[in-house]
């Protein structure tokens, strides 16, 4: 598979050269001059938070992302070792000078530098529909933050005010600042994430589509922040927020089978997406082209033939949905079977079933064509069930967890069935885990609950030890990655993680 590595390669970098040219039509990060005229007009400032957008959609940014936030998960395997990353990523051999983690870091800081200058443009005395454009980049600024601090900076549960989380950027530093700008603490992050969220959601009035911040998508995510930090009577006032605002609804029946093969603005349940459009399609260089190969309805092939088809659900995750057989989110995998045989990866031993994930493909009717959700309704019931597990109110945990079971088709708990052993806690992070797999939530719902991503099937991490089993604790060093080198090199400020 070198080649074909390579090939994304060659891929990326071509769509990442034509990326730049486009967007720097409207935006000029690095130009002073443009920055100047652009940001000095409302439609200057319109466009210059729409090409912060559009950066989130370069394969720098979206790739990056999720394979950070999604291949240390027990839900996933890698059917065979590649020359890339990833290999390194899903077996927790992180390097200091890992690429997917270098590009991610310089893309997310990037994007949180152009926020802040559309911010530092605004101020507090700016018209209605300024004070939404700053919203909406309070919440990207917030987002890009958060998404930083669980990467690079330990659990929030784990002396969040001596471990060191990231830098923080905020409009006020200047380029010269941000250049030597220190480590702030994990706290100290999770403090300046949340006001960025409560300032942009008070900030933001406009009912926008899905494809853009709103408030409800920033108390969405203040949800989520809240349920990091064990703030749980916050996390559930923030899913109230949302759930209660009836602007979204669970997808039903086929239409929830089909989720992820919609366009995001015509979703009712997707509350912030990264919206691609049919020319916006990656092919072999997207997300779910590692996660699948196959026809435009879900059809399962041999590897290659729409694209790699190397990253497979996890034969743990598949036993464990797979104990329900009607459950309805068995449309999100397409087993590779031939003749009635399940086929298998034989590139490791033992080889790895070809469970293929199409979570990341088939929007629209284009096999690699998707656009990443990053909140929707469903998460909001399940941040309610896990805060009120942890306060104790076991019926109403209960209630959401049914809410999103009876969607699935599958028998729904009482209380007889909270028991020592099956505690109503591991009741709703198996939910979780069945309800949001792929979507870059396992690994970190289960370090912050203090439980181990334990994985005892088949993939690449049996080419360490030459076992199936492989057990990562939540105060393993690597459940988090290295500040990149090549970041320290250019700082001599950030400190790195041991």
């Amino acid at each position: 598979m070198k080649i074909n590595h390579n090939h994304i390669i060659k891929i990326a970098m071509v769509a990442g050269v034509i990326f730049t040219a486009s967007c720097r039509k409207t935006y000029f990060p690095s130009d002073r001059v443009e920055d100047t005229n652009l940001l000095t007009t409302p439609d200057g400032l319109r466009t210059a938070t729409l090409g912060n957008y559009a950066t989130l959609k370069s394969l720098n940014y979206e790739n990056n992302y999720h394979w950070l936030a999604e291949l240390p998960s027990d839900e996933v395997a890698q059917g065979q070792n590649s020359s890339s990353d990833v290999t390194n990523l899903f077996k927790y051999t992180h390097l200091v000078n890992s690429a997917n983690a270098t590009t991610y870091f310089q893309q997310a800081y990037y994007i949180i530098t152009a926020a802040n200058k559309v911010i530092r443009s605004i101020p507090e005395s700016a018209t209605t529909d300024l004070q939404q454009i700053k919203g909406e980049n309070l919440f990207l600024r917030a987002m890009l933050h958060f998404n930083l601090v669980r990467m690079f900076g330990r659990p929030y549960q784990q002396s969040p005010t001596t471990n060191p989380g990231v830098p923080i950027l905020s409009e006020t530093v200047s380029e010269e600042e941000a250049a030597t700008v220190k480590r702030s603490t994990v706290a100290q992050v999770y403090d300046f994430i949340l006001a960025d969220l409560l300032k942009g959601a008070q900030l933001m009035t406009v009912n926008k589509s899905n494809s853009f911040a709103t408030k409800l998508a920033a108390y969405a995510l203040l949800s989520r922040v809240y349920l990091y930090m064990d703030n749980n009577a916050k996390a559930i006032e923030y899913a109230n927020l949302v759930i209660s605002a009836n602007k979204y609804q669970l997808l039903q029946n086929t239409e929830y089978q089909t989720y992820f093969r919609v366009a995001p603005e015509t979703n009712k349940e997707s509350i912030f997406a990264i919206k691609h459009t049919k020319t916006e399609n990656y092919d072999y260089s997207a997300v779910g082209s590692l996660y699948y190969s196959g026809d435009a309805n879900g059809n399962a092939l041999g590897q290659g033939q729409s694209g790699w088809g190397e990253i497979y659900a996890s034969k743990k995750y598949y036993d464990f949905l797979n104990q329900n057989p009607q459950d309805k989110r068995k449309s999100f995998i397409s087993p590779y079977i031939v003749d009635g045989v399940q086929q298998v990866n034989t590139k490791l031993t033992p080889g790895a079933p070809m469970y293929y994930v199409n979570k990341h493909n088939l929007q629209e009717g284009v096999v690699n064509l998707t656009s990443p959700v990053y909140l929707r309704l469903a998460e909001m019931y399940l941040n309610r069930a896990e805060a009120n597990a942890k306060l104790n109110n076991t019926q109403l945990a209960l209630d959401d967890v049914n809410v999103i079971r009876l969607r699935a088709g599958i028998p729904t708990y009482a209380l007889t069935d909270v028991t020592a052993a099956h505690s109503i806690l591991d009741i709703v992070l198996e939910e979780r885990w069945l309800e949001l797999a792929f979507e870059g939530h396992r690994a970190y719902d289960l370090f912050r609950n203090n439980r181990p991503v334990v994985r005892n099937y088949p993939g690449t991490h049996s080419t360490i030890n030459g076992t199936v089993n492989q057990t990562i604790n939540p105060t393993d060093a690597r459940v988090i990655y290295f500040i990149p080198q090549t970041e320290r090199d250019k700082n001599p400020n950030l400190s790195q993680n041991p």
